[in-house]
């Protein structure tokens, strides 16, 4: 059954929910298109999912659509703030809700173009997000603890206090530890505790433009990190440091930039620059490939 059939289906079905279309898939599948066809094709518009697009002036790493490649499609949630501000996934939620009721006001089913597991969640199904601020003495604290004893050592931490919680997270996605952590010394409960029982909010047609073929993808990661150097990744690198923000900054946390600032500090070569990215977009596609198998159940 191809898409558009699914599409017609999932219209035909009557339900007492209002409806969303969501778009999955790993790094470089081409959600992004998809996105877009299905959007012309409903006269709909489109809500990014993403954790880093929304930032301003990280254009090429965080593959942003192009204004060519919207095609007159209407985009949320892309450039909405600096790049050293924090976000978090409740904001999130309060932002791309709203949205999502403004289209179906208009009486059009929004698309939901998926980048971020935790972002897409929040809003698919009935989550509790705690509303706890940051503590950013503890996030530093912890943020030190990990360049001096790495990740693992902070994912420790996490483990120790909330065990539960710590087998949902990799122990390499520093700030989702992090923010475990802080939440469970905040508040004394799990963020477990803050979920329900997963039931969808919406009706929701989940739809992936990715076909399984593992060795195709990882070619197609590393033809796109080349095309980004290509197209002046080191460049943007160079702006975004030449402006206000500093190297501690939450948007270094991005796969990517830090092995470029290492090529801009003769830690490596860039040859040897470009192979790293690729090799960490191919392990990042491992983990989004993980995530994604629960929408297969």
């Amino acid at each position: 059954m191809n898409y558009y059939q699914k599409i017609q289906n999932f219209l035909e079905n009557k339900s007492d929910f209002q409806k969303i279309i969501v778009i999955y898939g790993p790094t470089a599948s081409g959600k992004t298109g998809l996105g877009v066809n299905i959007a012309k094709y409903l006269n709909s518009e489109i809500i990014s999912t993403d954790s880093r697009q929304i930032f301003r002036h990280l254009d090429i790493w965080t593959g942003k659509v192009t204004r060519e490649e919207m095609q007159g499609i209407p985009h949320y949630m892309i450039d909405i703030i600096s790049p050293d501000v924090g976000y978090s996934v409740w904001q999130f939620k309060q932002d791309a809700e709203s949205l999502i009721s403004q289209i179906h006001t208009q009486w059009k089913i929004p698309i939901l173009v998926w980048g971020t597991g935790l972002y897409i969640d929040s809003l698919m199904y009935d989550f509790d997000i705690p509303k706890v601020p940051a503590d950013e003495t503890l996030r530093q604290s912890l943020e030190i603890e990990a360049k001096q004893f790495g990740k693992d050592f902070v994912y420790e931490k996490l483990k120790t206090i909330d065990p539960e919680y710590a087998r949902e997270i990799h122990p390499n996605n520093l700030n989702y530890v992090i923010r475990g952590i802080e939440v469970k010394m905040l508040t004394w409960k799990s963020k477990k505790e803050f979920q329900t029982e997963k039931k969808y909010r919406y009706d929701t047609l989940i739809l992936t433009p990715y076909d399984g073929d593992r060795e195709l993808l990882y070619q197609k990661i590393n033809q796109r990190v080349q095309k980004m150097f290509d197209d002046g990744l080191i460049d943007e690198v160079k702006n975004i440091l030449q402006m206000w923000y500093k190297k501690t900054d939450f948007w270094l946390k991005t796969i990517g930039y830090q092995e470029v600032i290492g090529y801009l500090e003769w830690k490596y070569t860039l040859s040897e620059c470009i192979t790293k990215v690729q090799q960490w977009n191919r392990n990042y596609a491992k983990r989004q490939l993980t995530w994604f198998w629960k929408y297969n159940e």
